[in-house]
């Protein structure tokens, strides 16, 4: 199969996640954070520039999902999200903005989407905690979809370089953690129904 073309289909598989949490949202059963869905936003604008810029064409389509998906969620939070600005939203606000500024005077997307890689790991720290502590309060089928979608991704890399390879990646693994922590009670409850 054309490497272009698996990357649209996990671009579209990866925005399906994403409208399966606005869908979640609307109903109520999910509750966004209102600081980090507009950190998350920014954060993929920064890293879907950067990684562009870098030469990602088949596995840009991610990158763009991870812009407009947080978007709307965004836009949404202010009506059916919750949260304050914590501390950590501030920092990760703060490095997405220093980052930008370093782009535009040192001219190095790679130094840009690795910040941003970073900010984006930071913001979602408390999510990995939460989906280890309370699994039952995020979204499992949006987390299998975009596990799904980062893993087709795998298949789109064009090029084996680190600039190109580095962030689906991150993806991956990121991705794969927190969906493996959703699942981990009822991995629990069928070793259990084994062993007995």
């Amino acid at each position: 199969m054309d490497r272009d073309l698996i990357g649209l289909i996990a671009g579209i598989l990866s925005f399906s996640a994403y409208i399966i949490y606005i869908v979640a949202t609307v109903k109520g059963t999910t509750k966004p954070n209102r600081a980090t869905w507009w950190i998350l936003t920014l954060v993929g604008l920064l890293i879907a520039s950067s990684y562009y810029a870098e030469g990602a064409r088949a596995t840009i389509w991610i990158a763009l999902s991870y812009v407009l998906g947080p978007a709307i969620i965004a836009v949404l939070s202010l009506k059916y999200g919750e949260g304050r600005w914590e501390r950590l939203d501030k920092i990760c606000l703060s490095g997405a903005l220093i980052s930008a500024v370093i782009w535009i005077f040192s001219q190095s997307a790679l130094v840009v989407l690795l910040i941003n890689i970073f900010m984006d790991f930071l913001g979602l720290a408390p999510t990995i905690k939460k989906s280890y502590l309370r699994p039952s309060g995020e979204d499992r089928p949006a987390w299998t979809l975009e596990s799904i979608a980062s893993a087709l991704n795998i298949f789109a890399i064009e090029g084996w370089t680190f600039s190109i390879a580095f962030y689906p990646l991150y993806l991956l693994v990121i991705n794969w953690t927190v969906t493996l922590l959703l699942y981990r009670p009822a991995i629990k409850k069928l070793i259990q129904k084994k062993r007995s």
